[in-house]
């Protein structure tokens, strides 16, 4: 084959092009490409650090605000609180004077009635003295044939109730 008879020919002048061309490529590549994209990645870098300090100051405010606002929620639940509690007092006091009105009335009610049954429970006395009078004058005008004044009569009566 006449390709391989004459490689030992050219086989220097072959690898000396090669080298040409192998550093020829590395200068362009690093003289050239390298900078570019280290220039990107330092700039990517860079980014990424200001946004994560970015991000952490935003979290920072974010507790702070939290942390506002949990204690504007507390402020406001203990004042809810107090309203409540206060509310709560004031429908107690105004339960308590309804509560007494109504037992004051009742009171009222009870000794109106309690004073009507001593006046029936005192006429109704009067009529059992007087009816047990006539009955005793007329039993022992009956009996003895003794006629008994109605206020002799009365009077024994009333002893013998009263005792």
């Amino acid at each position: 084959m006449p390709q391989l008879s004459q490689l030992s020919e050219v086989l220097l002048s072959q690898l000396f092009w090669l080298a040409i061309a192998l550093g020829f490529i590395f200068f362009v590549i690093a003289k050239g490409m390298v900078p570019k994209i280290q220039a990107t990645v330092d700039q990517r870098e860079k980014k990424i650090a200001d946004d994560l300090e970015e991000a952490q100051k935003a979290r920072l405010a974010a507790d702070e605000t939290e942390a506002a606002w949990r204690d504007r929620m507390d402020a406001a639940r203990a004042e809810a609180a107090r309203i409540a509690a206060e509310a709560k007092q004031a429908s107690a006091r105004d339960t308590e004077a309804k509560v007494k009105k109504a037992a004051d009335k009742i009171g009222l009610k009870v000794e109106a009635a309690e004073a009507k049954i001593r006046e029936a429970l005192n006429s109704a006395r009067a009529e059992i003295e007087a009816v047990a009078a006539e009955a005793t004058r007329e039993m022992v005008g009956r009996l003895t044939g003794i006629a008994v004044d109605s206020k002799d009569a009365a009077a024994a009566v009333k002893a013998e109730l009263n005792v």
